[in-house]
């Protein structure tokens, strides 16, 4: 009979020791409740002891932690409707508040939700669209670029701040929501910042027309330097098409002075001879096949054919 009572006795106490005992580890932090209520925490890691039974631990996570929003469609200062995605890192400072104010990190999740989203609103509804993208080093590139109007007012690039301005004052107007929850807001960037689908649109069309007219001056100015060539071209073809010319003239010139020369020395030479050869020459041209020729029996043309007869 003693044995069965001592296994009972023994398996009892490891019960209650196992549901005494508790190990933590460095990245968590444990509030221990009684009954629904907080009776203590540790962040430290370790084993540790609580009533079995009575009472009961609940983790914390203690690493930084993130949080993602929705995006929201949001209108700027200058009437933009832009889609703005906002991301943000937290961590529970305070597990304790935290426990009682949120209970769970779905809890605090929900409520950053409301805080961010209504900071993050109100400083774009508050800026230019220009603000929210550009840096604070920005330089304008030309003069066109240095001035912007708001609701028909100019506003000069130097009284514009930049993005890393605007996340500044936006972190510090959320973080001051976020203590009454025992959670630390460490940081809030945003993600991503589009145009509506609608303006998304006009602007792709906008885009689209630019490139459009800048291709038309490069094919303008194609043109006209093509043009330019061609009719370069075209002098320099005439010019020396003139030369050639020119040069065939005083070729032809040289070659018909000295035929003439030569032809003047057979002349001389037996003139009664050269006559009769160059009116052979002749009646061989003017006498074709088929053809008739009518002359007077008179003509001097004639007279080398009345001497054959």
């Amino acid at each position: 009979m003693k044995a069965p009572i001592i296994v009972v006795l023994i398996v009892a106490a490891l019960m209650i020791g196992r549901g005494a005992l508790y190990v933590t580890n460095e990245a968590e932090q444990v509030i221990v409740t009684q009954f629904g209520k907080p009776v203590g925490g540790v962040s430290s890691p370790g084993l540790h002891v609580k009533l079995p039974f009575v009472q009961k631990v609940t983790r914390f996570d203690k690493r930084i932690l993130k949080w993602d929003g929705d995006p929201n469609q949001i209108p700027t200062k200058d009437k933009r409707f832009i889609w703005v995605d906002t991301t943000a890192r937290w961590r529970i400072v305070d597990p304790l508040v935290f426990y009682r104010t949120v209970a769970t990190e779905r809890g605090a999740q929900s409520r950053l939700d409301d805080i961010i989203d209504s900071v993050v609103r109100d400083a774009v509804s508050g800026r230019l669209l220009v603000e929210l993208v550009r840096g604070s080093d920005y330089v304008a590139e030309d003069e066109s670029q240095e001035r912007f109007e708001v609701e028909g007012v100019e506003v000069p690039v130097e009284d514009l701040v930049g993005r890393e301005e605007i996340l500044a004052d936006l972190l510090e107007k959320a973080r001051a929501s976020t203590p009454e929850y025992g959670i630390e807001l460490l940081d809030v960037q945003i993600k991503r910042i589009n145009y509506v689908e609608q303006v998304r649109t006009r602007v792709y069309e906008r885009m689209i027309n630019e490139r459009k007219k800048v291709a038309a001056e490069y094919r303008s100015e194609g043109e006209g330097e093509k043009a330019e060539v061609l009719g370069k071209m075209g002098r320099e073809l005439k010019e020396i098409s003139s030369k050639a010319y020119r040069k065939t003239l005083e070729i032809r010139g040289a070659a018909d002075a000295q035929a003439a020369a030569i032809y003047a020395d057979a002349y001389n030479q037996d003139k009664d001879f050269y006559a009769f050869l160059r009116t052979l020459e002749s009646y061989k041209k003017s006498i074709q096949k088929n053809g008739r020729m009518v002359i007077s029996t008179d003509s001097d043309y004639y007279r080398y054919l009345k001497k054959a007869r």
